[in-house]
């Protein structure tokens, strides 16, 4: 065989090769919206991203690829989801129950645990040499909320607020601060008198020097992994394996987590009723 035909028929196998399923490449997008820093975030999310890639990659027989997309706010995050332009994505408890509320076809791939318990806490703090010792105590204090589609810097805390008989006008003064990170540095620096924040916030700002201290905690449902409306059933179950199967420390602990468990929608049951509930808290 001539050299020419000996390249010619190298050539037509390499492009053959190339265009079996086998090679092509699997590019997934992933959502987050901020919780603190975008470059924090990016910290936090990418070697647990890098991971699935790999385990991806080895249970599908192809490449994958996993990009990040960090939205500036809660509204865009869920929008993103709704609208498809992420494949999967990480939101809080009351952002998927608008999102599914917008898109039913958004499913739970799979929820965070926290001591292998799919239930974490959420933390009302004050500064540590606060007077404040009980919540009876907030009374005519001033209060720093997160984002307002927050489940533990909005919801949840103004439900506990409500049971303890604490209604917005009880308060001196309130605003939301929309990033747990604002809402711990203005409780500490003395901004305000109390707020509501994540535990993994809470444990982050404490290492770092913050003078607080918990007042009070409530249950909230770890936050549930999420797959778009129209995400290939082999991909969503690629994603779903992979996730239950993680179990390396190091890759969660930036997660301040240990883990995932399956999910389904009626883990977020509470979430809809505090939602529903949510006016008494303004009345």
């Amino acid at each position: 065989m001539s050299p020419r035909r000996v390249l010619t028929r190298v050539f037509a196998l390499g492009i053959t090769a190339f265009a079996l399923p086998g090679f092509a490449e699997v590019t997934l997008s992933f959502g987050v919206y901020t919780r603190t820093k975008p470059t924090t975030m990016v910290e936090i999310y990418r070697p647990l991203l890098n991971a699935l890639e790999s385990r991806m990659s080895q249970e599908l027989g192809e490449p994958v690829r996993i990009k990040m997309r960090v939205a500036k706010t809660y509204e865009e995050g869920i929008e993103d989801l709704v609208a498809g332009r992420i494949d999967f994505s990480q939101l809080g408890p009351v952002s998927y129950v608008y999102a599914k509320q917008q898109n039913p076809g958004i499913s739970v791939l799979a929820v965070e645990t926290e001591g292998g318990q799919k239930v974490r806490d959420g933390i009302i703090c004050v500064h540590r040499d606060s007077q404040i010792q009980s919540p009876h105590d907030l009374k005519g204090k001033t209060f720093a909320f997160g984002d307002e589609l927050s489940t533990t810097g909005r919801y949840l805390p103004q439900a506990y607020l409500l049971q303890h008989n604490i209604k917005s006008s009880d308060l001196g003064r309130y605003d939301y601060l929309r990033r747990h990170d604002k809402v711990g540095t203005a409780v500490g620096s003395g901004q305000f008198d109390a707020g509501a924040i994540n535990d993994e916030t809470f444990s982050q700002l404490v290492a770092n020097g913050a003078p607080l201290r918990v007042l009070v905690s409530y249950p909230v449902v770890g936050k549930p992994w999420l797959a778009r409306n129209g995400l290939s059933q082999r991909h969503a179950d690629a994603l779903r394996r992979a996730l239950l199967g993680m179990k390396d420390p190091v890759l969660l602990k930036p997660l301040e987590k240990d883990g995932f468990l399956e999910g389904s929608d009626e883990d977020y049951a509470s979430t809809r009723e505090a939602i529903q509930n949510n006016g008494a808290f303004f009345q």
